[in-house]
């Protein structure tokens, strides 16, 4: 929700404690979970696959904290090659110290590396996160863009996080957001064989009604975190393992 903070922690407790009062038989019974099926099969299976994401995590969201679209659009630049926990931590003091786009258009480069250093890779975010603001108060009146074209324009920002703060901020399906989880998932069900995460995108984007671009990748994000762990998935406990062609889990 625009200019909310969110707590990553109790919105998974309400997401566990709605899986467990949602465990009904699926509306429809898939007669296989092999690789191998129609393109209008697997686009009936991601319907499923969606529906059940809808009881499962009803509540799924942007975990990243921020109170702006642009503060949104720094966090996800820092969150690259960092956990959510750790930008949350850090973000606080960063904002207290630029808070507004200008402020962070005028910092100095040093300073900015000491404040984003725990976030890893922190010259490469530091620059990123000055030019684009700068570019912001220069190109479109200090105002964060509303579109994917002129996010792209912006130092740091690929499709992937101008997904997130076009989705999460403004509401916008613009495209599927892709990071480790959903690349995983997505092969792992069975989708898509692709690796790229362009590819994926579009990939999800075909299979999916537009409508369901943002909550689905929110959703797949929290199952991927809670389930579908990329060492250990919890095949046994999940609400997906009987339409998942990786599974696991006993028939």
């Amino acid at each position: 929700m625009l200019g909310g903070q969110h707590d990553r922690k109790n919105g998974f407790s309400m997401a566990k404690a709605t899986a467990r009062r949602s465990k009904k038989p699926a509306a429809k019974k898939f007669k296989t979970r092999s690789w191998r099926e129609s393109r209008a099969a697997r686009s009936e299976r991601m319907d499923e696959i969606v529906r059940r994401l809808h009881e499962l995590y009803p509540e799924a969201d942007c975990a990243l904290s921020y109170s702006s679209p642009w503060e949104l659009l720094v966090a996800t630049i820092l969150s690259a090659q960092c956990t959510d926990e750790r930008v949350n931590k850090e973000t606080p003091a960063l904002f207290a110290r630029y808070p507004t786009i200008e402020a962070m258009a005028a910092a100095g480069q040093e300073e900015m590396e000491e404040m984003v250093r725990r976030t890893g890779f922190f010259r490469n975010k530091a620059r990123a996160i000055r030019e684009a603001a700068a570019a912001i108060v220069e190109n479109f009146g200090g105002e964060l863009p509303r579109d994917l074209d002129q996010l792209l324009t912006l130092r740091g920002v690929a499709r992937k996080t101008a997904n997130v703060v076009l989705g999460t901020a403004f509401g916008i399906p613009s495209g599927v957001v892709v990071d480790t989880h959903i690349g995983r998932l997505s092969q792992r069900l069975g989708l898509t064989k692709e690796t790229s995460p362009e590819k994926i995108e579009q990939v999800l984007m075909e299979l999916m009604d537009r409508d369901e671009w943002i909550f689905t990748g929110h959703a797949i994000i929290w199952h991927g975190r809670q389930v579908c762990d990329a060492r250990k998935p919890l095949c046994s406990e999940c609400r997906l393992s009987d339409i998942c062609p990786s599974s696991i889990a006993e028939k």
